[in-house]
């Protein structure tokens, strides 16, 4: 098994388009000859559209992008750029008079780390599909990961920075990879080793502070617990998946989440992930299930320790 990187998986363009000082983003994943796609959610508050694309009775055999975006639901404005730069291009669903690309997204809630009266919208989407003809996807405090943060349980005054991250690998011809945006409402840590790597800090902010313990502290029923969360991610292989198993890849790669993420899935997360399939490689599908929950769990622990300190949240380096 070898590391590659993620847009080393054929038949796909990825682009960032960000704020920086609004503290909002998105990136987007382009399928232009399409691709069939599933997704698993397991939050309790998601904000999505074309969801229903996804499932197996569903007549769409294949879609052609998916946004990941910051704006919680007002970010889902931004897929309609998407579906303009897709369209001009001619590629989409045909209906005769025009094509219609099937764009799915996910947003998450970041609203909170600067201005959050600017939200991703029609021209940043656009934008980040123009960016990604000249491939200028990277991890840390751009795209989708420009306002995430980690560790609130506590409120955001004990949070941490956090971003977007990627990770891929290859066995023979087959190729899998994940990219996520981590806007968690646990903690993260190293999923080979246990280290906590972000999470929620203590009252002096120079160590953490366990989430799942301060959570354990008190059964109290909570109506609205803090929202400002959700960790949206996905996983790519060249491997040949129509898109029911795809939706069981996307469930297993979920354990991903469940190694990196504490807790995870709660009612104040919105938790995702999609799996597209881009390729013709004759796999195992549990083979790269298990697989997908491993870059997944990389790919977190790469969006964390790639981020750097922003609009007053330290990140993972600046405690050590």
């Amino acid at each position: 098994m070898k590391e590659i990187q993620i847009t080393e998986i054929e038949n796909m363009k990825i682009g960032n388009a960000q704020n920086e000082q609004a503290g909002t983003g998105c990136t987007v994943l382009l399928f232009e000859k399409g691709a069939p796609a599933g997704l698993d959610v397991r939050g309790g508050g998601p904000a999505s559209r074309e969801s229903e694309l996804l499932k197996p009775m569903a007549a769409a055999g294949a879609i052609h992008g998916i946004l990941l975006s910051g704006g919680s639901a007002f970010g889902l404005d931004a897929a309609g750029g998407v579906m303009r730069y897709l369209e001009e291009r001619g590629i989409g669903f045909d209906v005769g008079v025009t094509k219609v690309p099937l764009v799915c997204q996910s947003c998450l809630f970041d609203l909170g780390a600067a201005d959050f009266k600017i939200r991703p919208d029609q021209a940043m989407g656009y934008e980040a599909c123009v960016n990604a003809e000249g491939g200028n996807y990277r991890d840390g405090n751009v795209g989708a990961g420009t306002g995430c943060t980690v560790g609130k349980l506590h409120g955001m005054e004990y949070s941490m920075k956090s971003g977007i991250g990627s990770y891929a690998v290859q066995l023979g011809e087959l190729k899998v990879g994940a990219i996520v945006a981590v806007n968690a409402l646990g903690d993260v840590f190293d999923w080979r080793t246990g280290e906590k790597l972000a999470g929620m800090l203590d009252a002096e902010k120079t160590g953490f502070l366990d989430s799942e313990e301060e959570l354990f502290k008190s059964f109290e029923a909570v109506e609205n617990r803090f929202v400002e969360n959700t960790t949206i991610g996905a996983v790519i292989t060249n491997g040949r998946f129509d898109k029911a198993r795809l939706g069981k890849i996307a469930g297993m790669a979920h354990d991903g989440y469940a190694r990196a993420i504490r807790p995870v899935h709660t009612t104040a997360d919105g938790d995702s992930i999609y799996a597209v399939s881009t390729g013709t490689v004759e796999a195992d599908l549990d083979m790269v299930g298990a697989l997908a929950a491993r870059v997944m769990a990389e790919a977190i622990r790469r969006a964390v320790l790639s981020a750097k300190a922003a609009y007053g949240y330290p990140a993972a380096g600046d405690l050590k």
